[in-house]
């Protein structure tokens, strides 16, 4: 069965594999900032859009605003059940959501043919998530900042959802580091389907941080995937793609 996914930016996605949808980490309305103040970085959404209808989970990967977005999260239905990190659990916890199932990497959510396993993703400061979701018939890995987990083991993925971009702070050093594990991915995983994520959209970023920001790697870069079987699509923003 094929899988369904729309794009909304920055991290934002709806999939939809054996007729369960899953909204994970999305910014759809307000701004993005990030303590101490928009000085520092802040996003403005070209687009606004509401809520998708008929969520079956909500499922973030960070506790950080531009994974679990609050103002977002506020407009969405306390009830709906949602698969997080730890850090992400917090904030839903705070917001009222009644359904929250907190995943440590290595833990697995089971539902009925809905099988959703936590790796271990970025140190933002604490280790959170990414995600390999299993259906009856198809199966997703997602990941938005390019951190592998080295205790996954090889095995068969139809669609990978990562960023294919460097990016470096001075100092800092790489917080996502998109061209640099697709190689490792793709031997991994060998995906019929990449699709590129964390640093597309209609957004625009201000602030000090977004100045200093260095970006190695391009998504035309077709050389990543020479002697891979596997397509890149750089998806266009509320457009749905069926894998």
């Amino acid at each position: 069965m094929a899988i369904k996914a729309k794009y909304y930016g920055a991290n934002g996605w709806l999939v939809e594999l054996d007729k369960k949808r899953l909204l994970i980490d999305p910014w759809l309305n307000g701004e993005l900032t990030f303590p101490p103040g928009d000085w520092l970085i802040k996003g403005m959404l070209g687009k606004e859009i509401e809520v998708p209808n008929n969520i079956d989970f909500l499922l973030l990967t960070q506790g950080q605003p531009d994974h679990a977005h609050r103002p977002t999260l506020e407009k969405i239905k306390k009830s709906i059940p949602v698969i997080a990190s730890e850090a992400a659990s917090k904030v839903v916890g705070q917001l009222g959501f009644t359904k929250i199932n907190t995943l440590k990497p290595g833990e697995t959510f089971n539902n009925n043919n809905l099988k959703i396993q936590a790796t271990s993703g970025a140190s933002v400061p604490n280790i959170e998530n990414g995600y390999i979701i299993d259906s009856a018939s198809s199966s997703i890995y997602i990941e938005p900042h390019g951190f592998l987990d080295k205790k996954i083991q090889p095995r068969n993925i139809d669609l990978i959802i990562t960023p294919v971009l460097d990016f470096s702070l001075p100092l800092a050093g790489k917080f996502i580091k998109g061209k640099s594990v697709l190689p490792q991915l793709l031997k991994l995983f060998k995906p019929r389907t990449v699709l590129a994520s964390t640093t597309g959209g209609d957004i625009k970023f201000t602030g000090i941080i977004n100045n200093l920001i260095k970006v190695d790697g391009s998504v035309e870069d077709i050389s990543l995937f020479k002697n891979s079987n596997t397509s890149l699509i750089n998806p266009e923003p509320y457009k749905e793609y069926i894998i």
